[in-house]
């Protein structure tokens, strides 16, 4: 019986990360594709192709990316709960914020599952696209994706389909996870889901769950004879954003009739002029809780989402080249695994094994910075003599300089004997979270 060959090597961290999902993988060859997409998606690649990924990863076409993407035997969902699996094992039990929101890609044509003409958030206007809905967490300052489902027009249902309103899935959305072992201590929504009534609201009411929703201006509620609206004083605050920086502003409570469990908030940059681009109406449900926590929550949920849009646009989200939803699926998880494998070189999720890149800092390039596009800049440094060696070895063939490939090789070994965060936390995963 012949054994089969060992997966090729390719960049440590990434090897280390891919490690936990193998066993998905029965043919070497798709575990490989899978480690190559990783690459492709973190590179500094402008537009994520499977051309493109395969020419940094040093593969001679792209056809086994391809097959790996649409034929390959894996299953998204697979992957899903492993992937699942590893962020509760890193948060062991602690709660985290889950954000509500929808993403959507203009996409030329009508040939693509689920793609009509529709608000396109990423360019606040109608466009032809495809809109998913997706479930972010946040866990001291880092944010990952967690789960998306695509939002399906009614007059693009395909037989077996089920017609649901975006706030319907993003309800369902949440069940899921709660099953799947996630806490949440807030649940933040912009106004298509705090404007939903029973669609979302009343969900969130029956799993007992805090909440701020974005609501509409003249969003309304019903008074008793003799009620009436009260408009609180202002309050400064200061809104801290994730670099520490902060910026005064506003918040007051609006209070319509009695004070009940739902609560209700206006807060702004400007307390006279009340621009439009900077005043938000806010609903809350979380007991006891203050002004310029209101404030700063809600605030979260705004620098998230636009974070997390510039993020997945940075692995390339929307660089699919599919028409059947089947294979757009495969490809999104593939983002989210890859968003995760950056994350998780937080140090916010390995809070106590000792530092492992004190060698790498010494780049002159390296970002000390603590956020996730920090962390990506650092990763594509170290993927670098992978993927650079992989674009000249053509003109090696052409031209052999054997100093200049024993030079790579031997750099690509040196960076690759560098231990990292993931291996250390699947090598040692009791010393994460050791202390509260």
């Amino acid at each position: 019986m012949v054994e089969p060959r060992s997966p090729i090597k390719t960049v440590k961290f990434v090897d280390e990360y891919c490690l936990w999902y193998k066993n998905l993988f029965s043919d070497v060859r798709n575990f490989e594709a899978f480690k190559y997409l990783h690459i492709g998606c973190i590179s500094d690649l402008k537009r994520k192709s499977l051309p493109e990924i395969a020419k940094i990863v040093g593969l001679d076409n792209y056809q086994g990316l391809h097959h790996f993407l649409t034929t390959s035997s894996w299953e998204v969902e697979q992957l899903r709960a492993l992937r699942f699996k590893l962020i509760l094992e890193v948060l062991k039990g602690r709660p985290i914020i889950l954000i509500i929101d929808e993403t959507g890609d203009k996409k030329k044509g009508n040939t693509t599952d689920y793609v009509k003409r529709q608000y396109i958030g990423n360019l606040g206007k109608i466009e032809n696209g495809v809109v998913a809905v997706t479930a972010y967490g946040v866990f001291c300052g880092m944010t990952f994706p967690l789960l998306f489902e695509v939002y399906k027009p009614r007059e693009k249902l395909k037989p077996g389909d089920k017609y649901l309103t975006k706030p319907q899935i993003g309800a369902m959305l949440i069940k899921k996870l709660q099953l799947m072992g996630f806490k949440f201590n807030l649940v933040l929504a912009d106004s298509l889901y705090g404007e939903s009534g029973t669609n979302f609201i009343s969900v969130l009411d029956e799993l007992d769950l805090n909440y701020l929703m974005a609501i509409r201006s003249n969003h309304s509620v019903d008074l008793l004879k003799g009620q009436y609206t009260q408009y609180l004083k202002w309050q400064r605050f200061k809104r801290v954003f994730s670099n520490l920086s902060s910026e005064n502003r506003f918040i007051r409570e609006i209070i319509h009739g009695k004070r009940g469990e739902h609560r209700y908030w206006q807060i702004t940059t400007d307390t006279k002029t009340l621009p439009g681009n900077s005043t938000w109406y806010v609903m809350s449900k979380y007991p006891d809780i203050t002004p310029r926590e209101v404030g700063n929550f809600y605030g979260l949920r705004t620098w998230v989402e636009y974070g997390l849009k510039q993020s997945k646009n940075e692995l390339g989200w929307a660089d699919y080249r599919f028409t059947r939803y089947e294979d757009i699926e495969r490809w999104w998880e593939i983002i989210c695994s890859a968003y995760l494998m950056v994350s998780l070189h937080s140090e916010s999720l390995h809070l106590s094994p000792p530092d492992p890149q004190s060698t790498f800092a010494s780049h002159p390039w390296w970002d000390n910075g603590k956020g996730w596009k920090n962390i990506l800049n650092n990763l594509r440094l170290v993927i670098q003599p992978f993927v650079l060696f992989n674009l000249i070895y053509s003109w090696l063939t052409v031209f052999p300089i054997p100093q200049l490939s024993l030079g790579f090789s031997t750099l690509q070994a040196i960076v690759y004997r560098l231990t990292s965060p993931i291996f250390f936390f699947l090598a040692h995963p009791e010393f994460y979270f050791s202390s509260a």
